[in-house]
């Protein structure tokens, strides 16, 4: 039983250890969210929603790509140049993925809340719709990084 736990970790480590940093970039985006979203005013409205809403999940984003592409780059997908072109390749493919699906969520959370979807969830309002975006976001995000992102990036620390 041990060696086939062993093999499925060694065959599918990278997807194992994006979800495990795809959960934990979640989280610090959800948690960023929900207390960026309790101290901030809720009028007025903004794109549809609440400011509180709008102004709060783009913020909770900005936090959690910062956090996601130190993980990704760590132990996601093991790039190990630390040189300064090399890692300003890799953010600035990094963030403009990340721009496009942070478009995304910018737009569908306060979209999906002005259509309805703005029950609370653990007293926090429009949770529900920002965790219908963030799933699709995650399969998204692991799609840039791996075609473009960390595609052939050096793995090897220089």
């Amino acid at each position: 039983m041990k060696d086939k736990v062993t093999e499925l970790y060694r065959r599918y480590r990278e997807l194992i250890v994006y979800f495990i940093v795809g959960v934990l970039t979640t989280l610090v985006n959800w948690i960023s969210y929900a207390a960026l979203a309790a101290v901030l005013p809720a009028e007025p409205e903004f794109f549809g929603a609440p400011f509180n809403v709008t102004v709060a999940n783009a913020l909770a984003w900005v936090i959690a790509v910062a956090f996601a592409y130190v993980t990704n780059k760590i132990f996601v997908f093991q790039s190990r140049s630390w040189e300064p072109a090399f890692v300003l390749r890799e953010v600035f493919l990094f963030v403009s993925a990340r721009i496009l699906t942070g478009l995304l969520e910018i737009v569908a959370v306060p979209l999906l809340v002005s259509l309805g979807v703005n029950q609370p969830l653990l007293g926090v309002d429009g949770m529900w719709a920002k965790v219908l975006v963030s799933a699709i976001v995650m399969v998204l995000n692991y799609v840039f990084s791996k075609l473009i992102v960390f595609r052939s990036g050096d793995k090897s620390a220089k």
